[in-house]
């Protein structure tokens, strides 16, 4: 054997199978020659698959979960994993990146003039415009910076311009001849009759000096706009095809809650999406990436790239007897739905208590089938249903948690995890001081307490109240 410096290992494979390698290591110091067994841990390598590197696959089923009578658009999508290597569990979220609609691309291109092959650099090295507007940047909604950047352009004082009448001739329409012949005799001098009724600017000018210096009118303005709305009011500006994309955002993934069990769902991952639709300065629109999703994504065809994005934090509790509490209304209905696959394939015995809620329970009782299925079963043990719009009174999750207070606060001191997932603005806040007052009531605990006991307690300490909230 050659020789090998002091200090150096040397490594001689001997077996390798799917859980163990052996491996003998030769050192060339003085230690005995040694053969290590090194078990290989059930967690997943790092995938190579990320937002700036993802995995390119297509959506083999694409429906709409709502009843007929509904006024929303929910829908069920599953993603192939293929030969990916992708790997998730209940709980993790899944990366989708979006491509701008195809529509706006060549509405924003043919405002400026451009045919679309012009050559830009963007972040990610140089490409043609039209692969900029497609893939590169978010153009469904207008951004601050590039309304500043405008005005860095064009200074800080919107251009007046300065009107004046310097003379005024009137003829007889029955004679010709001439009834009025005034000139100016000074700048101030105007024809009798006549008043100053103002400035006259230029409108362009005006409404972005107003944006920028207005945070309230800008936020207003960017909220309902995107760039075709924008170049309608500061085309004249004038723009070089770089200058367009000059302080736009950068095209970024959405996340969205897993709704599968990796090992119910083999080799797919299944989400459940609400559509965005809306109408804008009488223009429809849909969401950058729910749009894409439900309008432009062709079943087993066309390519989207995706990623996982694992959580740390939202999972079931390692111990199957522990009894979980689900809050999901809406959507936030899907990481239950992994969770409820998950505890059925793990035969666990923990209870499960599911609150679901949304408008109506016609129109949109997301899975219906499958809940009513997991509760003949024993899987889900307790189901409370709120439904917003129907009947006279608007019933959501939290005043469920209230009629079964000390229920769930007698879940809770027995170990139980509570879970809640949706709407982070008024639902999960709404929720959080119920499960608060709950504690207090029933916990023989002061609010302040309970307070400290549900957010030190167990959100922190003992990570018993999990949050999947946006």
């Amino acid at each position: 054997m050659p020789h090998v410096p002091t200090g150096v290992f040397s490594l001689d494979l001997i077996v390798c199978s799917a859980r163990v390698i052996s491996i003998h290591i030769c050192s060339y110091i003085p230690v005995k020659s040694e053969k290590l067994e090194i078990l290989m841990s059930g967690k997943s390598a790092k995938s190579e698959w990320s937002a700036k590197n993802p995995f390119f696959t297509n959506i083999s089923d694409n429906y709409v979960l709502n009843g007929e009578s509904s006024k929303k658009e929910t829908r069920h999508i599953v993603f192939n994993l293929g030969d990916s290597g992708l790997q998730y569990k209940a709980g993790d979220a899944l990366g989708v990146v979006p491509r701008c609609p195809p529509e706006i691309v060549e509405q924003l291109l043919e405002i400026c003039g451009y045919s679309g092959e012009e050559e830009v650099e963007t972040n990610l090295g140089p490409c043609s415009l039209r692969e900029a507007l497609t893939d590169r940047y978010e153009i469904h909604r207008v951004s601050k910076k590039w309304l500043k950047g405008i005005a860095e352009r064009i200074g800080d004082s919107p251009a007046k311009i300065e009107m004046r009448i310097v003379s005024r001739k009137r003829f007889s329409s029955t004679d010709g001849t001439m009834i009025v012949d005034w000139e100016a005799s000074s700048e101030q001098d105007v024809p009798e009759g006549y008043v100053e009724i103002g400035e006259v600017g230029d409108n362009s000018a005006i409404l972005l000096q107003e944006l920028i210096s207005d945070n309230d009118a800008m936020e207003d303005y960017i909220w309902s706009r995107d760039y075709v709305d924008a170049l309608g009011d500061f085309i004249g500006f004038g723009f070089t095809p770089q200058q367009l994309l000059e302080g736009m955002d950068r095209l970024k993934p959405r996340l969205y809650s897993i709704a599968s069990s990796p090992d119910f769902e083999k080799g797919t991952v299944h989400l459940t999406v609400a559509i965005v639709r809306y109408n804008h300065h009488e223009r429809d629109r849909a969401g950058l990436t729910t749009g894409f999703m439900a309008d432009r994504c062709e079943t087993d065809k066309t390519q989207i790239g995706v990623y996982m994005s694992p959580t740390r934090s939202f999972v079931l509790p390692e111990d199957g007897t522990k009894d979980t509490i689900m809050v999901g209304p809406g959507t936030g209905i899907a990481p239950f739905r992994a969770f409820l696959q998950q505890r059925e394939i793990n035969k666990d015995s923990g209870r499960n208590w599911l609150f679901f809620g949304d408008w109506t329970e016609e129109g949109e009782y997301l899975y219906r089938d499958e809940m009513d299925d997991w509760k003949e079963r024993g899987i889900i043990s307790k189901h409370d249903l709120a439904w917003s719009r129907q009947g006279s009174e608007k019933v959501y999750v939290q005043h469920l948690m209230e009629k079964n207070g000390e229920e769930i606060w007698n879940w809770i001191e027995g170990g139980a995890y509570f879970y809640v997932c949706g709407d982070k603005q008024y639902m999960a806040k709404d929720v959080h001081s119920t499960l608060i007052k709950i504690c207090s009531d029933y916990g023989g605990m002061s609010l302040e307490d309970s307070k400290d006991f549900v957010e030190n307690g167990l959100m922190k300490s003992e990570k018993r109240y999990l949050r999947d909230v946006y």
